[in-house]
């Protein structure tokens, strides 16, 4: 009997009151307790999960449900929203009303250093702590509460049981204080230690908004209205009613609403957004526009092709969301070490007091120590290390042109050491040009020029289009033609002023009588580049007169060659994997500046076994990248280390890949590999750091050189050290050569 699989889907879920990398585990075991779950990952900094499941109406309910049972808050689209675009200020007045209490009461401390005495009376730093306590570090006792009924803990639980160690040791100390005395009161300790939590967590969240910030770009990108061609004229109407076919106006300046082409018109368009190339792009009737993109100095008008989650726009901004809520493969490590971290930690405060007691301490000297430990070692700083850096690397990626779409891609890019390149459309052009007409005699070129560009004028064929091409590079005009007649898969017969013309494959003329002997030095030559060869002879009593020889080949993208050459210069090697013939893929190689004297070229690959050839390139040894842009690519972009897709391609190409190159240019390579070099070490820097302030702090907190106010104040900047070195990638910029 055969299995049937279920088929599966993702979904996304915005989730409010995650804390630190073992509010991701816990989340993580609740989701996947869910019938129906495959897999689910939690992202801290996004503040989202998502969660493969198969198909069923009613799974999204019974997982947000189980967000909440988790003790954590499921947004709706709306509140995601509106946290997205929250002013940097939203929370602060929670901090701002922590410190106004907290204040007066490090005050005294301060003048203690200076020899006056302004301690306040047990009443008032009561009156002053507990409200910070209770009321603004409410969160703390509910979130850690959720945690312990899980079985699990987290930064809320270690900030609640130390705050409240330190605060119930604080009244203790009072109420047993000998009558009129002043016993030294530890309500500072927690109110600041909260203060500092929740300024920390403050500033986490600003850096945050800067991590999201691409995605909120993409947003911004979309006008909220179009120029509607309606049955009484032009009509402003919300974008969400634009229809596929419908007509649109778009006014110099203007971002153009949707996808579609230019219908009349004609303009320059600047779609940096799209490709990260400032250039204006020329557009005449026929042309594809992209929604986002910004009219120049026309008045156009163009139909719709694309809306709402079809559009370029909304791709690219689906792309970028998927890599900054993927995990990277060095998280696992993070997510091990978290769901162990909590548990230890309170062990080794609890072994800290004990310690301090065994050795002769006052029992509020044990406490106050194994408050620092447990204060010290909340995990913020290590949830957020990859995720930050992932973050705003893919989004700064984005900006010039690279999406980047798979988080394994962006960490393997950097180990890359082979690069595999398709040679027609990635390194080439992919479209064929004129690269030289040959006569017997070089004076005529122009004449047999114009008569070719005659009888081509009314084709649409790209061998036509090359052949038009050259002739208004050369300024030739076209032969006026009396008629042309196709002859199917051979060429085309014209009569020309009384004469009567063949334009057509070698083949062809070959069974038609013409000897081509006397021209078979040039035609071997020209073979030999890689040359497709059309023939232009004149039918005439004596027979066939061969008048000249076109030989089409394809270009190579202006800047390929350098790209490559930047390449090289990095220390990596180069292979070209082409279906040509090994004679006309290595002139194309000498011309990009490869050397297939060397190895770097692997001709007549057939489609289907490019994939294998990237096999073998691994099984080497090597960590392959694959560029490419065709249908037939995307076997081998799927099979490589790292796949990269030139945006020019096909859909088929671009999905299989784990980047995107939006401009289809080659020197996008190279900054993708840099980017993905830069983000791999800020987040070795991050886990450093994280660790780092763990593992110097918890034994220095256990030996007694931290208290719990220094404990709090080094765990809040732990967090806010690691977003705001993350953020430095925002300044990344690409190389040129």
């Amino acid at each position: 009997m055969s299995q049937i699989k279920s088929e599966t889907c993702s979904i996304d879920i915005s989730v409010g009151g995650m804390t630190c990398a073992s509010c991701v585990g816990r989340l993580e075991k609740a989701l996947s307790k869910v019938a129906g779950v495959v897999t689910a990952s939690v992202n801290l900094a996004t503040e989202s999960a998502r969660i493969e499941v198969t198909k069923d109406s009613t799974i999204e309910a019974r997982l947000r449900r189980a967000v909440r049972d988790a003790g954590y808050e499921p947004r709706t689209a709306v509140q995601a929203d509106e946290a997205l675009n929250a002013s940097p200020w939203t929370g602060f007045q929670a901090v701002a009303f922590a410190i106004a209490l907290s204040l007066p009461l490090v005050v005294p401390m301060l003048g203690d250093l200076f020899g006056h005495h302004w301690m306040l009376p047990a009443w008032v730093q009561f009156s002053l702590a507990t409200p910070v306590q209770f009321i603004l570090g409410a969160r703390f006792y509910t979130a850690g509460w959720h945690a312990l009924k899980a079985l699990s803990g987290n930064m809320d639980l270690l900030v609640a049981l130390g705050t409240s160690a330190g605060w119930m040791l604080s009244v203790w100390l009072w109420w047993t204080a000998a009558p009129g005395s002043m016993p030294h009161l530890y309500f500072e300790g927690s109110a600041v230690v909260i203060t500092l939590v929740l300024l920390g967590k403050w500033l986490e969240a600003r850096a945050k908004q800067q991590t999201t910030s691409a995605i909120r770009a993409l947003h911004a990108l979309r006008p909220e209205t179009a120029h509607w061609q309606g049955p009484d004229g032009w009509v402003d109407v919300p974008l969400v009613e634009v229809l596929v076919a419908d007509v649109v106006l778009v006014l110099p300046g203007e971002r153009f609403p949707v996808d579609g082409v230019l219908l009349e018109g004609s303009t320059q368009v600047d779609e940096s957004m799209l490709t990260g190339e400032s250039q204006p792009v020329a557009k005449i009737a026929g042309s594809s526009l992209t929604g986002a993109s910004i009219n120049g100095e026309s008045r156009v008008t163009m139909r719709v092709t694309a809306v709402g989650k079809e559009t370029v726009l909304a791709h690219i901004t689906r792309l970028v969301e998927d890599a900054q809520a993927a995990k990277a493969p060095i998280q696992r490590l993070v997510d091990q070490v978290s769901a162990v971290f909590v548990p230890v930690v309170i062990g080794v405060a609890l072994f800290t007091g004990v310690v301090w007691l065994w050795q002769g301490a006052a029992f509020e000297t044990a406490v106050i120590h194994a408050v620092a430990v447990l204060v010290i070692a909340c995990p913020c700083a290590l949830g957020l290390a990859t995720p930050a850096a992932i973050m705003a690397g893919t989004g700064v990626a984005a900006g010039h042109g690279i999406l980047i779409k798979d988080a394994q891609a962006l960490e393997l890019a950097h180990q890359v050491d082979t690069v595999a390149f398709d040679k027609t459309g990635t390194l080439t052009l992919g479209q064929p040009r004129v690269i030289e007409l040959w006569t017997e005699r070089p004076d005529e070129a122009a004449q047999w020029l114009g008569v070719a560009a005659g009888i081509q004028s009314a084709s649409e064929h790209p061998l036509a289009r090359a052949v038009l091409s050259l002739a208004q590079t050369r300024q030739v005009k076209q032969t006026p033609v009396d008629s042309v007649h196709s002859v199917a898969g051979r060429g085309l017969q014209a009569q020309v002023g009384g004469r009567h013309y063949l334009l057509g494959s070698v083949a062809w003329m070959q069974a038609e009588g013409l000897a081509m002997l006397p021209w078979q030095a040039p035609m071997d030559r020209l073979y030999a580049q890689g040359a497709t060869l059309s023939v232009l002879a004149e039918r005439t009593q004596q027979g066939l007169t061969l008048h000249a020889l076109l030989a089409f080949g394809d270009e190579p993208k202006p800047g390929a060659a350098e790209a490559l050459a930047a390449l090289r210069l990095r220390g990596l090697r180069l292979v070209m994997v082409s279906g040509d013939n090994k004679a006309a893929a290595e002139a194309m190689a000498r011309r990009l500046g490869l050397r297939p004297e060397n190895g770097e070229v692997c001709a007549q690959v057939m489609p289907e076994d490019k994939a294998r050839l990237i096999t073998q390139l691994k099984e080497g040894g090597h960590i392959v990248a694959m560029v490419g842009d065709g249908v037939n690519d995307a076997p081998a972009l799927a099979a490589a280390h790292v796949g990269m897709a030139m945006g020019n391609g096909t859909d088929v190409a671009m999905h299989a890949a784990g980047i995107t190159l939006m401009r289809g240019d080659v020197s996008l390579v190279g900054d993708a590999l840099a980017i993905s070099a830069k983000t791999v070490a800020k987040i070795r820097q991050n886990l450093f750091w994280a660790f780092f302030y763990n593992v110097a702090g918890i034994p220095l907190a256990a030996m007694g050189f931290l208290n719990p106010v220094l404990a709090g104040a080094a765990m809040a900047m732990s967090s806010v050290s690691v977003m705001s070195n993350a953020l430095l990638l925002k300044r990344w910029k690409p190389r040129r050569h």
